[in-house]
């Protein structure tokens, strides 16, 4: 009777302890308010990234919270942690605290079996597969088919015009030479489907994940559906153009990654691994491509010491080429200066603007809990 009693006397602090675990457990979340389910703050970040003040919006939080903040982004509770700090965290914790899953937008409209997305073997796999075509060794021999494509970018969009708007200049550019590098896909009406359909879907990247009609996530669903269909018939059409002998295997990233081989004689990558891929490349090309070159135009147009050495440079390569001959690789090593511009605008103005991790457990950061399950967001890094 005594053990009974000593029993149900302990059995009745369990609820006791639960709740006062909770309220400690409570208490170290970091400040701020998760907002609005599903929609939380994404709206006003969006709006600031829009208007090139997300620097700012992410100032203004520190100010109010400290550091570190909790907040609901892009469908998800989210910690933000702005600095140096956070970039030692980040890169320092393996797959066990945090891993690569990214905002439910990407991993809807890219797909789960990107590199983003993956880790241990399969992100090995993959990314093993992919820098077979991105290594410097590969990417000299697309040097010309880069060069031709700028050329005729300029003569159809620059020359002979008082004035240009040079960011949807650069995404354009940026996105006929993914076209070309990436599928082989020449300018044509296939190649404006594609424009159209990847506009709304980086839209839809950036945006609150509400699937209702008229939505910018919505159409960006159902651009992503159109691309993945687009890339998988091309894909088709690749494998049956190399079982004919009429492409090389190093033709475009496709080419390249239906000839790879895995130990056992298989393909090393799935199609659908294939499609996600590409996609992802697509997209990360796109926006830091563009951004880059933007930024060095308006760095030549405001610094003109700066601009004459680069264009020096540039004129001395031109002057060592016979008429209407392509830039090669021995060429792009002779743009030392050129290249020196390039990284301190990437040192400046780096073109993606944080990240976001999720944690696989627990995770204690800068005395606050940070949730399983929740996302770790480093704008501002």
């Amino acid at each position: 009777m005594y053990y009974l009693v000593l029993f149900f006397t302990l059995l009745s602090f369990i609820p006791i302890f639960i709740i006062l675990t909770k309220r400690r457990s409570s208490n170290r979340l970091p400040p701020g308010s998760l907002g609005i389910p599903i929609i939380g703050q994404s709206l006003g970040l969006l709006r600031a990234m829009k208007a090139n003040t997300a620097e700012k919006w992410i100032e203004d939080r520190v100010k109010k919270y400290g550091p570190v903040s909790k907040l609901t982004l892009f469908g998800a509770p989210t910690v933000l942690i702005p600095g140096q700090a956070a970039n030692k965290f980040i890169f320092t914790s393996d797959s066990n605290t945090l891993n690569n899953q990214q905002t439910k937008p990407i991993q809807i409209l890219l797909g789960k079996r990107n590199l983003l997305g993956l880790s241990g073997d399969d992100h090995k796999r993959i990314r093993g597969a992919l820098m077979t075509f991105l290594k410097p060794e590969a990417l000299k021999q697309y040097v010309g088919k880069m060069d031709g494509e700028i050329k005729e970018h300029f003569k159809m969009y620059w020359q002979g015009k008082e004035k240009v708007t040079v960011m949807p200049l650069m995404k354009t550019l940026s996105f006929n030479i993914i076209c070309s590098l990436l599928f082989g896909l020449e300018a044509g009406a296939r190649r404006q489907k594609f424009v159209i359909w990847f506009g709304q879907m980086m839209d839809g990247m950036w945006s609150v994940p509400v699937n209702l009609p008229l939505t910018p996530f919505n159409r960006g669903i159902r651009a992503s559906s159109k691309i993945q269909n687009m890339v998988m018939d091309i894909i088709q059409e690749k494998r049956l153009a190399l079982e004919k002998q009429e492409v090389s295997p190093h033709q475009d990233l496709i080419t390249s990654l239906l000839t790879i081989r895995g130990e056992d004689g298989t393909a090393l990558l799935s199609e659908r691994e294939m499609v996600d891929n590409i996609m992802l490349i697509m997209t990360a090309g796109y926006d830091t491509s563009s951004i880059l070159m933007t930024f060095m135009v308006r760095l030549l147009a405001n610094d003109p010491v700066v601009y004459a050495a680069v264009l020096k440079e540039q004129e001395d390569i031109s002057k060592s080429k016979a008429s209407g001959e392509l830039l090669t690789w021995d060429d792009l090593t002779k743009m030392k200066y050129t290249w020196r511009v390039a990284l301190e605008t990437l040192r400046i103005i780096p073109p993606a603007f944080g990240g976001f991790r999720r944690t696989s457990k627990d995770v204690e950061y800068g005395g606050y809990l940070i949730p399983k399950g929740w996302q770790v967001n480093f704008l501002g890094c």
